[in-house]
Protein backbone atom coordinates (compact mmCIF):
# COMPACT_ATOMS: atom_id res chain seq x y z
CA UNK A 1 0.00 0.00 0.00
CA UNK A 2 1.21 3.68 -0.95
CA UNK A 3 -0.68 5.72 1.55
CA UNK A 4 -1.02 9.55 1.34
CA UNK A 5 -0.38 11.62 5.33
CA UNK A 6 -3.44 12.78 6.54
CA UNK A 7 -2.79 16.22 7.24
CA UNK A 8 -4.83 17.14 3.72
CA UNK A 9 -7.62 15.99 5.69
CA UNK A 10 -7.21 17.60 9.00
CA UNK A 11 -9.48 20.40 8.82
CA UNK A 12 -12.57 18.53 6.93
CA UNK A 13 -12.18 15.86 10.03
CA UNK A 14 -12.12 18.51 12.32
CA UNK A 15 -14.94 20.17 11.01
CA UNK A 16 -17.13 16.94 10.60
CA UNK A 17 -16.53 15.69 14.18
CA UNK A 18 -18.20 19.11 15.20
CA UNK A 19 -21.02 17.65 13.53
CA UNK A 20 -21.29 14.26 14.35
CA UNK A 21 -21.33 12.41 18.02
CA UNK A 22 -19.40 9.38 17.02
CA UNK A 23 -16.91 8.39 14.65
CA UNK A 24 -16.07 4.74 12.73
CA UNK A 25 -13.07 4.52 11.50
CA UNK A 26 -12.40 1.90 8.42
CA UNK A 27 -9.01 1.43 5.96
CA UNK A 28 -10.68 3.28 3.59
CA UNK A 29 -12.80 6.17 5.35
CA UNK A 30 -14.24 7.84 8.25
CA UNK A 31 -18.22 7.64 8.68
CA UNK A 32 -19.11 10.41 11.10
CA UNK A 33 -22.64 9.53 13.20
CA UNK A 34 -25.13 13.13 13.80
CA UNK A 35 -28.11 12.84 15.20
CA UNK A 36 -30.20 12.25 12.57
CA UNK A 37 -27.54 12.60 9.52
CA UNK A 38 -24.69 10.23 8.11
CA UNK A 39 -21.18 11.70 7.09
CA UNK A 40 -18.97 9.90 4.56
CA UNK A 41 -15.49 10.70 4.56
CA UNK A 42 -13.06 9.28 1.69
CA UNK A 43 -9.64 8.70 3.25
CA UNK A 44 -6.68 9.97 1.22
CA UNK A 45 -5.13 6.57 0.23
CA UNK A 46 -4.33 4.84 -2.11
CA UNK A 47 -4.39 0.56 -2.18
CA UNK A 48 -3.91 -1.93 -5.39
CA UNK A 49 -7.82 -2.05 -5.71
CA UNK A 50 -8.74 2.18 -5.20
CA UNK A 51 -7.14 5.56 -5.22
CA UNK A 52 -8.65 8.27 -3.29
CA UNK A 53 -5.73 9.77 -3.03
CA UNK A 54 -6.39 13.16 -5.05
CA UNK A 55 -9.62 15.54 -4.15
CA UNK A 56 -10.75 14.99 -7.82
CA UNK A 57 -10.80 11.18 -7.21
CA UNK A 58 -12.64 11.38 -3.84
CA UNK A 59 -14.82 13.71 -5.62
CA UNK A 60 -15.29 11.05 -8.83
CA UNK A 61 -16.02 7.91 -6.05
CA UNK A 62 -18.56 10.26 -3.41
CA UNK A 63 -20.26 10.73 -6.74
CA UNK A 64 -20.16 7.49 -7.91
CA UNK A 65 -21.04 5.90 -4.69
CA UNK A 66 -24.20 8.02 -4.69
CA UNK A 67 -25.27 6.65 -8.31
CA UNK A 68 -24.86 2.96 -7.73
CA UNK A 69 -26.26 3.31 -4.11
CA UNK A 70 -29.56 4.96 -5.18
CA UNK A 71 -30.09 1.92 -7.30
CA UNK A 72 -31.66 0.07 -3.87
CA UNK A 73 -32.20 2.47 -1.83
CA UNK A 74 -33.15 6.21 -3.23
CA UNK A 75 -34.04 7.97 0.06
CA UNK A 76 -31.13 7.05 2.15
CA UNK A 77 -28.45 8.55 0.38
CA UNK A 78 -29.37 11.89 0.28
CA UNK A 79 -26.34 13.62 -1.84
CA UNK A 80 -22.71 14.51 -2.33
CA UNK A 81 -21.20 17.61 0.18
CA UNK A 82 -18.29 19.81 -0.58
CA UNK A 83 -16.44 20.75 2.51
CA UNK A 84 -15.56 24.43 1.48
CA UNK A 85 -13.05 27.13 2.81
CA UNK A 86 -14.03 30.57 3.49
CA UNK A 87 -11.84 33.73 3.67
CA UNK A 88 -11.56 33.50 7.14
CA UNK A 89 -10.52 30.12 7.22
CA UNK A 90 -13.49 28.41 8.49
CA UNK A 91 -14.89 25.04 7.17
CA UNK A 92 -19.02 24.52 6.12
CA UNK A 93 -20.69 22.89 3.88
CA UNK A 94 -21.35 24.25 0.33
CA UNK A 95 -19.98 27.32 0.64
CA UNK A 96 -18.37 29.64 -1.85
CA UNK A 97 -14.57 29.00 -0.76
CA UNK A 98 -12.43 26.68 -1.88
CA UNK A 99 -13.37 23.06 -1.75
CA UNK A 100 -11.14 21.29 0.39
CA UNK A 101 -13.23 17.78 0.63
CA UNK A 102 -16.15 16.02 -0.61
CA UNK A 103 -18.45 13.94 1.66
CA UNK A 104 -21.52 11.47 1.04
CA UNK A 105 -24.88 12.68 3.29
CA UNK A 106 -26.89 9.70 4.92
CA UNK A 107 -29.74 9.78 6.65
CA UNK A 108 -29.16 7.96 10.04
CA UNK A 109 -30.80 5.18 10.76
CA UNK A 110 -31.19 2.60 13.68
CA UNK A 111 -28.09 0.27 14.01
CA UNK A 112 -29.62 -2.54 15.33
CA UNK A 113 -31.94 -3.24 12.11
CA UNK A 114 -28.71 -4.09 10.21
CA UNK A 115 -29.23 -7.67 8.96
CA UNK A 116 -26.11 -8.91 10.87
CA UNK A 117 -27.51 -7.14 14.60
CA UNK A 118 -30.76 -8.92 13.60
CA UNK A 119 -28.96 -12.45 12.51
CA UNK A 120 -27.22 -12.24 16.13
CA UNK A 121 -30.77 -11.63 17.72
CA UNK A 122 -32.30 -14.19 15.76
CA UNK A 123 -35.03 -12.19 13.77
CA UNK A 124 -34.23 -12.95 10.48
CA UNK A 125 -37.79 -14.91 9.64
CA UNK A 126 -38.38 -16.71 6.39
CA UNK A 127 -40.99 -14.24 5.06
CA UNK A 128 -37.98 -11.51 5.49
CA UNK A 129 -35.59 -13.76 3.84
CA UNK A 130 -37.76 -14.37 0.98
CA UNK A 131 -38.36 -10.39 0.41
CA UNK A 132 -34.98 -10.47 0.27
CA UNK A 133 -34.33 -12.88 -1.64
CA UNK A 134 -36.81 -11.02 -3.86
CA UNK A 135 -35.29 -8.09 -3.71
CA UNK A 136 -31.65 -9.39 -4.66
CA UNK A 137 -33.38 -10.88 -7.89
CA UNK A 138 -35.08 -7.30 -9.00
CA UNK A 139 -32.08 -5.98 -8.26
CA UNK A 140 -29.84 -8.01 -10.50
CA UNK A 141 -32.61 -8.35 -13.39
CA UNK A 142 -32.30 -4.36 -13.46
CA UNK A 143 -28.35 -3.93 -12.81
CA UNK A 144 -26.56 -2.60 -16.21
CA UNK A 145 -25.16 -5.49 -18.35
CA UNK A 146 -21.58 -5.83 -18.50
CA UNK A 147 -20.68 -8.24 -21.15
CA UNK A 148 -16.84 -9.11 -21.32
CA UNK A 149 -16.05 -8.29 -17.44
CA UNK A 150 -17.08 -12.26 -15.98
CA UNK A 151 -16.51 -15.53 -17.45
CA UNK A 152 -13.78 -17.74 -16.21
CA UNK A 153 -10.97 -15.15 -16.83
CA UNK A 154 -12.34 -13.40 -13.85
CA UNK A 155 -12.33 -15.79 -11.45
CA UNK A 156 -9.11 -16.67 -12.49
CA UNK A 157 -7.86 -13.77 -10.89
CA UNK A 158 -9.81 -14.51 -7.83
CA UNK A 159 -8.27 -17.56 -7.32
CA UNK A 160 -4.91 -16.13 -7.83
CA UNK A 161 -5.82 -13.42 -5.69
CA UNK A 162 -6.51 -16.13 -3.17
CA UNK A 163 -3.35 -18.36 -3.68
CA UNK A 164 -1.01 -15.26 -3.04
CA UNK A 165 -3.06 -14.01 0.18
CA UNK A 166 -3.25 -16.96 1.65
CA UNK A 167 0.19 -18.06 1.23
CA UNK A 168 1.34 -15.05 3.63
CA UNK A 169 0.34 -16.35 6.65
CA UNK A 170 1.43 -19.95 6.60
CA UNK A 171 1.23 -19.50 10.86
CA UNK A 172 -2.30 -19.66 10.44
CA UNK A 173 -2.84 -21.11 6.98
CA UNK A 174 -1.11 -24.53 6.94
CA UNK A 175 0.36 -24.34 3.16
CA UNK A 176 -0.51 -27.93 2.57
CA UNK A 177 -3.89 -27.15 3.14
CA UNK A 178 -3.88 -23.61 0.28
CA UNK A 179 -2.20 -25.91 -2.03
CA UNK A 180 -4.70 -28.51 -1.48
CA UNK A 181 -8.35 -26.01 -1.50
CA UNK A 182 -6.61 -24.14 -4.73
CA UNK A 183 -6.02 -27.10 -7.05
CA UNK A 184 -9.63 -27.92 -5.90
CA UNK A 185 -10.40 -24.45 -7.38
CA UNK A 186 -8.51 -24.72 -10.64
CA UNK A 187 -10.10 -27.77 -11.46
CA UNK A 188 -13.66 -26.60 -10.67
CA UNK A 189 -12.51 -23.95 -12.79
CA UNK A 190 -11.57 -25.70 -16.15
CA UNK A 191 -14.41 -27.92 -15.72
CA UNK A 192 -17.26 -25.00 -15.62
CA UNK A 193 -15.12 -22.42 -17.81
CA UNK A 194 -17.55 -22.62 -20.60
CA UNK A 195 -20.38 -22.24 -18.68
CA UNK A 196 -18.84 -19.10 -16.70
CA UNK A 197 -18.30 -17.35 -20.08
CA UNK A 198 -21.46 -18.36 -21.72
CA UNK A 199 -22.53 -16.42 -18.42
CA UNK A 200 -20.60 -13.67 -19.40
CA UNK A 201 -21.89 -13.30 -23.23
CA UNK A 202 -25.52 -14.23 -22.47
CA UNK A 203 -26.31 -11.13 -19.98
CA UNK A 204 -25.16 -12.64 -16.47
CA UNK A 205 -22.34 -10.34 -15.54
CA UNK A 206 -23.62 -7.35 -14.11
CA UNK A 207 -22.84 -4.56 -12.09
CA UNK A 208 -24.01 -5.97 -8.98
CA UNK A 209 -23.76 -4.84 -5.23
CA UNK A 210 -19.90 -6.48 -4.87
CA UNK A 211 -19.96 -6.53 -1.37
CA UNK A 212 -23.30 -8.48 -0.93
CA UNK A 213 -23.07 -9.58 2.95
CA UNK A 214 -25.61 -9.25 5.93
CA UNK A 215 -24.00 -5.77 7.33
CA UNK A 216 -24.33 -4.34 4.53
CA UNK A 217 -28.25 -5.03 4.21
CA UNK A 218 -30.76 -2.73 6.55
CA UNK A 219 -34.61 -3.45 7.28
CA UNK A 220 -35.29 0.19 5.88
CA UNK A 221 -39.33 1.25 5.59
CA UNK A 222 -39.91 -2.59 6.24
CA UNK A 223 -38.25 -3.95 3.77
CA UNK A 224 -34.45 -5.70 3.43
CA UNK A 225 -32.22 -2.49 1.14
CA UNK A 226 -29.14 -3.13 0.10
CA UNK A 227 -26.50 -0.28 0.31
CA UNK A 228 -22.93 0.36 0.66
CA UNK A 229 -21.98 -1.11 -2.66
CA UNK A 230 -18.73 -1.25 -4.22
CA UNK A 231 -17.69 1.47 -6.50
CA UNK A 232 -14.30 1.83 -6.72
CA UNK A 233 -13.33 -1.40 -8.40
CA UNK A 234 -15.08 -2.84 -11.66
CA UNK A 235 -13.64 -6.12 -11.25
CA UNK A 236 -15.09 -5.73 -8.05
CA UNK A 237 -18.40 -5.03 -8.79
CA UNK A 238 -19.00 -6.19 -12.42
CA UNK A 239 -19.41 -9.85 -12.26
CA UNK A 240 -21.67 -12.65 -12.32
CA UNK A 241 -25.05 -12.09 -10.70
CA UNK A 242 -24.53 -15.41 -8.80
CA UNK A 243 -21.23 -14.60 -7.79
CA UNK A 244 -23.01 -11.26 -6.05
CA UNK A 245 -25.39 -13.57 -4.74
CA UNK A 246 -23.02 -16.12 -3.18
CA UNK A 247 -21.74 -13.83 -0.78
CA UNK A 248 -24.70 -13.34 0.81
CA UNK A 249 -25.04 -17.37 1.17
CA UNK A 250 -21.67 -17.89 2.22
CA UNK A 251 -22.27 -15.36 4.75
CA UNK A 252 -25.63 -17.01 6.16
CA UNK A 253 -23.98 -20.79 5.75
CA UNK A 254 -21.20 -19.24 8.08
CA UNK A 255 -23.23 -17.63 10.70
CA UNK A 256 -24.63 -21.55 10.71
CA UNK A 257 -28.01 -20.19 9.13
CA UNK A 258 -28.27 -22.91 6.20
CA UNK A 259 -32.18 -22.63 6.35
CA UNK A 260 -32.56 -19.11 6.13
CA UNK A 261 -29.45 -19.00 3.30
CA UNK A 262 -31.83 -21.87 1.60
CA UNK A 263 -35.07 -19.83 1.25
CA UNK A 264 -33.22 -16.89 -0.09
CA UNK A 265 -31.60 -18.97 -2.59
CA UNK A 266 -35.17 -20.49 -3.52
CA UNK A 267 -36.69 -17.07 -3.51
CA UNK A 268 -33.99 -15.94 -5.77
CA UNK A 269 -34.21 -18.76 -8.50
CA UNK A 270 -37.90 -18.44 -8.12
CA UNK A 271 -37.70 -15.02 -9.87
CA UNK A 272 -34.41 -14.72 -11.64
CA UNK A 273 -33.21 -17.29 -14.57
CA UNK A 274 -30.24 -18.09 -13.22
CA UNK A 275 -30.08 -21.87 -12.40
CA UNK A 276 -28.03 -22.92 -15.12
CA UNK A 277 -24.97 -21.12 -13.51
CA UNK A 278 -25.82 -23.35 -10.45
CA UNK A 279 -22.93 -25.87 -11.56
CA UNK A 280 -20.53 -23.08 -10.38
CA UNK A 281 -21.74 -21.55 -7.60
CA UNK A 282 -20.20 -24.09 -4.72
CA UNK A 283 -16.86 -22.71 -6.20
CA UNK A 284 -18.16 -19.12 -6.14
CA UNK A 285 -18.89 -19.34 -2.55
CA UNK A 286 -15.77 -21.25 -1.63
CA UNK A 287 -13.93 -18.08 -3.57
CA UNK A 288 -15.91 -16.05 -1.58
CA UNK A 289 -15.03 -17.46 2.13
CA UNK A 290 -11.49 -17.85 1.63
CA UNK A 291 -11.03 -14.33 0.52
CA UNK A 292 -13.27 -13.49 4.09
CA UNK A 293 -10.69 -15.61 5.58
CA UNK A 294 -7.46 -13.90 4.29
CA UNK A 295 -9.13 -10.30 4.87
CA UNK A 296 -9.86 -11.49 8.58
CA UNK A 297 -5.96 -11.99 9.02
CA UNK A 298 -4.90 -8.77 7.33
CA UNK A 299 -7.41 -7.40 9.90
CA UNK A 300 -6.72 -9.60 12.87
CA UNK A 301 -3.06 -7.97 12.76
CA UNK A 302 -4.46 -4.34 13.09
CA UNK A 303 -6.01 -5.02 16.37
CA UNK A 304 -4.20 -3.99 19.98
CA UNK A 305 -5.44 -6.74 21.94
CA UNK A 306 -3.70 -9.88 21.35
CA UNK A 307 -6.67 -11.73 22.76
CA UNK A 308 -8.58 -10.23 20.04
CA UNK A 309 -6.30 -10.63 17.01
CA UNK A 310 -6.30 -14.66 18.28
CA UNK A 311 -9.88 -14.35 18.39
CA UNK A 312 -10.21 -12.94 14.58
CA UNK A 313 -7.42 -15.79 13.63
CA UNK A 314 -9.48 -18.49 14.55
CA UNK A 315 -12.70 -16.96 12.73
CA UNK A 316 -10.62 -17.13 9.66
CA UNK A 317 -9.66 -20.48 10.22
CA UNK A 318 -13.32 -21.41 10.09
CA UNK A 319 -13.75 -19.49 7.11
CA UNK A 320 -11.11 -21.96 5.45
CA UNK A 321 -12.67 -24.52 6.61
CA UNK A 322 -15.82 -23.82 5.18
CA UNK A 323 -14.14 -22.77 1.68
CA UNK A 324 -12.97 -26.20 1.43
CA UNK A 325 -16.18 -27.58 2.86
CA UNK A 326 -18.42 -25.78 0.37
CA UNK A 327 -16.25 -27.69 -2.22
CA UNK A 328 -17.21 -31.61 -1.23
CA UNK A 329 -20.47 -32.45 -3.58
CA UNK A 330 -22.33 -35.53 -1.89
CA UNK A 331 -24.70 -36.60 -4.95
CA UNK A 332 -28.22 -34.94 -5.38
CA UNK A 333 -31.11 -36.43 -5.16
CA UNK A 334 -34.76 -36.27 -6.31
CA UNK A 335 -37.36 -35.94 -3.73
CA UNK A 336 -41.28 -35.43 -4.73
CA UNK A 337 -43.83 -34.69 -2.39
CA UNK A 338 -47.62 -35.17 -2.79
CA UNK A 339 -51.14 -34.86 -1.82
CA UNK A 340 -54.21 -32.99 -1.99
CA UNK A 341 -54.15 -29.30 -1.03
CA UNK A 342 -53.53 -28.60 2.73
CA UNK A 343 -51.71 -31.63 3.89
CA UNK A 344 -48.38 -29.27 4.35
CA UNK A 345 -46.66 -30.09 1.36
CA UNK A 346 -44.85 -27.00 1.04
CA UNK A 347 -44.33 -26.66 4.99
CA UNK A 348 -42.22 -29.81 4.43
CA UNK A 349 -40.23 -28.99 1.58
CA UNK A 350 -39.12 -26.04 3.27
CA UNK A 351 -38.44 -27.76 6.44
CA UNK A 352 -36.34 -30.61 4.45
CA UNK A 353 -34.74 -28.55 1.99
CA UNK A 354 -31.60 -27.18 4.36
CA UNK A 355 -30.77 -30.70 5.01
CA UNK A 356 -30.52 -32.30 1.27
CA UNK A 357 -26.98 -31.79 -0.82
CA UNK A 358 -24.55 -29.49 -0.45
CA UNK A 359 -25.05 -26.02 0.53
CA UNK A 360 -27.04 -24.04 0.74
CA UNK A 361 -29.83 -27.02 0.75
CA UNK A 362 -32.24 -27.91 -2.19
CA UNK A 363 -33.87 -26.10 -4.71
CA UNK A 364 -37.70 -25.95 -4.15
CA UNK A 365 -39.53 -26.48 -6.99
CA UNK A 366 -43.50 -25.94 -6.02
CA UNK A 367 -45.94 -26.04 -8.68
CA UNK A 368 -47.77 -22.79 -7.43
CA UNK A 369 -44.84 -21.07 -7.35
CA UNK A 370 -43.71 -22.14 -11.32
CA UNK A 371 -47.87 -21.50 -11.70
CA UNK A 372 -47.58 -17.84 -10.71
CA UNK A 373 -44.16 -17.33 -12.91
CA UNK A 374 -45.56 -18.37 -16.02
CA UNK A 375 -48.40 -16.31 -15.46
CA UNK A 376 -46.20 -13.22 -14.40
CA UNK A 377 -47.06 -12.58 -10.98
CA UNK A 378 -45.77 -12.65 -7.75
CA UNK A 379 -46.29 -16.24 -5.26
CA UNK A 380 -48.74 -14.49 -2.62
CA UNK A 381 -51.40 -13.12 -6.26
CA UNK A 382 -54.24 -15.46 -6.63
CA UNK A 383 -54.79 -16.32 -9.84
CA UNK A 384 -58.39 -17.31 -11.11
CA UNK A 385 -60.13 -20.70 -12.85
CA UNK A 386 -58.08 -20.00 -16.18
CA UNK A 387 -54.75 -20.77 -14.48
CA UNK A 388 -55.61 -23.68 -13.48
CA UNK A 389 -56.87 -26.06 -17.32
CA UNK A 390 -55.54 -29.20 -17.83
CA UNK A 391 -53.44 -27.80 -20.67
CA UNK A 392 -51.98 -25.26 -17.98
CA UNK A 393 -50.67 -28.01 -15.71
CA UNK A 394 -49.54 -30.21 -18.28
CA UNK A 395 -46.89 -26.99 -18.63
CA UNK A 396 -47.00 -26.22 -15.28
CA UNK A 397 -45.62 -30.53 -14.29
CA UNK A 398 -43.14 -30.58 -17.76
CA UNK A 399 -41.59 -26.78 -16.66
CA UNK A 400 -40.98 -28.47 -12.83
CA UNK A 401 -39.35 -31.67 -14.97
CA UNK A 402 -37.10 -29.56 -16.88
CA UNK A 403 -36.25 -27.15 -13.61
CA UNK A 404 -35.54 -30.36 -11.87
CA UNK A 405 -33.07 -31.72 -14.29
CA UNK A 406 -31.47 -28.60 -14.66
CA UNK A 407 -30.92 -28.29 -10.89
CA UNK A 408 -29.80 -32.17 -11.03
CA UNK A 409 -27.48 -31.58 -13.21
CA UNK A 410 -26.07 -28.68 -11.68
CA UNK A 411 -25.46 -30.87 -8.51
CA UNK A 412 -28.42 -29.75 -6.18
CA UNK A 413 -30.72 -31.60 -4.77
CA UNK A 414 -34.62 -31.02 -5.58
CA UNK A 415 -37.42 -31.19 -4.15
CA UNK A 416 -40.58 -30.95 -6.23
CA UNK A 417 -43.98 -30.11 -4.25
CA UNK A 418 -47.25 -30.69 -6.11
CA UNK A 419 -50.51 -32.19 -5.75
CA UNK A 420 -49.15 -35.26 -8.10
CA UNK A 421 -53.05 -36.29 -8.34
CA UNK A 422 -52.48 -38.31 -11.85
CA UNK A 423 -50.17 -41.54 -11.91
CA UNK A 424 -49.04 -40.57 -15.30
CA UNK A 425 -47.26 -36.91 -13.16
CA UNK A 426 -46.08 -39.20 -10.66
CA UNK A 427 -44.55 -41.39 -13.55
CA UNK A 428 -43.03 -38.76 -15.00
CA UNK A 429 -40.99 -36.94 -12.56
CA UNK A 430 -39.95 -39.84 -11.52
CA UNK A 431 -38.58 -41.13 -14.71
CA UNK A 432 -36.07 -37.26 -14.52
CA UNK A 433 -34.47 -39.00 -11.75
CA UNK A 434 -33.91 -42.25 -13.16
CA UNK A 435 -32.78 -40.70 -16.68
CA UNK A 436 -29.85 -38.68 -14.63
CA UNK A 437 -29.28 -41.14 -12.83
CA UNK A 438 -29.84 -40.34 -8.93
CA UNK A 439 -32.02 -41.36 -6.16
CA UNK A 440 -35.54 -40.83 -5.72
CA UNK A 441 -37.58 -40.57 -3.09
CA UNK A 442 -41.70 -40.31 -3.26
CA UNK A 443 -43.56 -38.85 -0.57
CA UNK A 444 -47.10 -39.06 -0.18
CA UNK A 445 -49.05 -36.96 2.69
CA UNK A 446 -52.62 -37.51 4.11
CA UNK A 447 -54.46 -35.53 6.67
CA UNK A 448 -57.94 -35.76 7.99
CA UNK A 449 -60.36 -33.93 5.78
CA UNK A 450 -61.71 -31.74 9.21
CA UNK A 451 -57.68 -30.94 9.60
CA UNK A 452 -57.43 -30.17 5.49
CA UNK A 453 -60.44 -28.36 5.81
CA UNK A 454 -58.88 -26.17 8.92
CA UNK A 455 -55.48 -25.40 6.86
CA UNK A 456 -57.35 -24.21 3.78
CA UNK A 457 -59.18 -21.51 6.07
CA UNK A 458 -56.55 -20.07 7.92
CA UNK A 459 -54.55 -19.72 4.88
CA UNK A 460 -52.65 -15.76 5.07
CA UNK A 461 -50.07 -14.58 1.94
CA UNK A 462 -49.84 -18.23 0.84
CA UNK A 463 -48.80 -19.19 -2.38
CA UNK A 464 -51.59 -21.60 -3.30
CA UNK A 465 -55.15 -20.56 -4.40
CA UNK A 466 -56.86 -24.02 -3.07
CA UNK A 467 -60.30 -23.37 -1.29
CA UNK A 468 -62.38 -25.57 0.53
CA UNK A 469 -64.56 -26.23 -2.80
CA UNK A 470 -60.92 -27.18 -5.29
CA UNK A 471 -59.73 -29.21 -1.95
CA UNK A 472 -62.83 -31.20 -2.17
CA UNK A 473 -63.07 -32.06 -6.18
CA UNK A 474 -59.46 -33.13 -5.58
CA UNK A 475 -60.69 -35.66 -2.89
CA UNK A 476 -63.70 -36.81 -5.47
CA UNK A 477 -60.54 -37.93 -7.73
CA UNK A 478 -59.16 -41.29 -7.96
CA UNK A 479 -55.68 -40.46 -7.76
CA UNK A 480 -55.24 -44.18 -8.63
CA UNK A 481 -52.31 -47.00 -7.46
CA UNK A 482 -49.89 -44.33 -4.94
CA UNK A 483 -46.55 -46.43 -5.28
CA UNK A 484 -44.95 -43.75 -3.06
CA UNK A 485 -44.13 -44.02 1.05
CA UNK A 486 -47.25 -42.44 2.48
CA UNK A 487 -46.95 -40.23 5.35
CA UNK A 488 -49.25 -39.02 8.24
CA UNK A 489 -49.08 -34.92 8.05
CA UNK A 490 -52.12 -34.62 10.38
CA UNK A 491 -50.68 -33.82 13.33
CA UNK A 492 -47.80 -31.49 14.41
CA UNK A 493 -45.32 -30.10 11.26
CA UNK A 494 -42.73 -31.61 13.70
CA UNK A 495 -43.84 -35.18 13.61
CA UNK A 496 -44.76 -35.26 9.90
CA UNK A 497 -40.81 -34.06 9.65
CA UNK A 498 -39.66 -36.83 11.44
CA UNK A 499 -41.63 -39.12 9.40
CA UNK A 500 -40.57 -37.97 6.16
CA UNK A 501 -37.10 -38.15 7.44
CA UNK A 502 -37.08 -41.54 8.44
CA UNK A 503 -38.72 -42.40 4.99
CA UNK A 504 -35.88 -40.51 3.38
CA UNK A 505 -32.62 -42.16 5.49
Amino acid sequence: MVAVKEDPQREAIGFLQTQARERIDTHAAIVFLAPDRVYKLKRAVRFSYLDYSTLEQRERACRAELALNRRTVQDLYLGVRALTRASDGTIAFDGAGEVVDWVIEMRRFDQTLLFDRMAERGELTAALMESLGAEIAAFHAAAEVTPGRGGHASLKLEIDGNELNLGRTPRIFPSEVCASLVRRWREELAEHAELLDRRDRTGHVRRCHGDLHLRNIVLWHGRPALFDCIEFSEHLSCIDVLYDLAFLLMDLEHRGLRPSANVVFNAYLDRADEADGLAALPLMMSLRAAIRAHTGVAAAHAQPSSERREAMADEARAYLDLAAGLLRRPPPVLVAIGGVSGTGKSTLARALSPVCGIAPGARILHTDALRKRLFGVEPAQRLDVRAYTMEVNLSVYRRQREAAAQALRGGYSVIADGVFGRAEERAAIAAVAQELGVPFKGLWLTAPVDVLRGRILERRGDMSDATVDVLLEQLKRDPGDVDWKRIDAGGPVAATLERARAALA
